[in-house]
């Protein structure tokens, strides 16, 4: 029987080296994005050159508005914070990037598919080391939507399959990230982390998901293949 998979890919540098991982775990994949308001799409055009060089079974793009209810530098008329340097960024408290229940959200639709699929497991590629400070990349909350998902579905209250949450990414670095994926062939060239891209998609450099891209690869030594406007 064929071991489905779920990815959350937003065509970022963390679902990218997750998907690589469920791929070299002999995974089938089937890649999940969202439009859900973001301040620009580029992302989602990452996302579908990530899926294509991956050769997902399937890659879904749903269609939400968390705009509707904004309170996120991301979804909302509210500027991007923008820094010299990564040691400017305030690592206390929850960043004004953080959108409001975003991945409780995603990880639903996931569940829901999975149960359509039978997939035996999620995979989404949050970390608790970089911004440490959104609540919804905690183990505790992976922990605990993982066992909600075996008690609101059919599949999980008959055991016809058990739904895991995988954070492979969970406790590493931004450079164990992208050393991870360098050693599965991840073409980082096709990703962008950018919170506040230019029209033709090149990057800030500047607000805080650059900078740890750019501190990652220094770190990973490896040679960032970003272009910043």
């Amino acid at each position: 029987m064929t071991d489905k998979a779920v990815v959350l890919s937003s065509g970022g540098i963390d679902s990218t080296t997750a998907m690589a991982i469920a791929k070299s775990r002999g995974k089938e994949i089937y890649a999940l994005s969202f439009r859900y308001g973001q301040r620009h799409f580029i992302e989602l055009e990452a996302a579908k050159e990530v899926a294509r060089s991956f050769e997902v079974k399937t890659h879904k793009i749903i269609n939400i508005d968390l705009r509707q209810f904004g309170g996120s530098a991301l979804t909302d008329e509210i500027n991007v914070p923008k820094h010299d340097s990564v040691n400017e960024i305030d690592e206390e408290g929850i960043p004004i990037t953080y959108v409001p229940a975003r991945n409780t959200i995603f990880l639903s639709y996931a569940m829901a598919w999975a149960e359509v699929l039978k997939a035996t497991s999620i995979y989404i590629g949050v970390t608790a080391v970089d911004y440490s400070g959104y609540p919804d990349c905690r183990p505790a909350f992976i922990e605990a939507f993982e066992k909600m998902a075996n008690l609101a579905t059919k599949t999980g209250v008959t055991k016809e399959t058990i739904l895991k949450i995988e954070t492979p990414l969970i406790h590493l670095s931004k450079a164990e990230i992208i050393k991870t994926g360098d050693t599965l062939g991840v073409d980082y060239a096709l990703t962008i982390s950018c919170y506040d891209p230019d029209s033709n998609g090149k990057s800030c450099g500047r607000c805080d998901s650059c900078l740890h891209r750019i501190k990652g690869f220094k770190e990973a030594g490896i040679k960032d293949p970003t272009i910043y406007y």
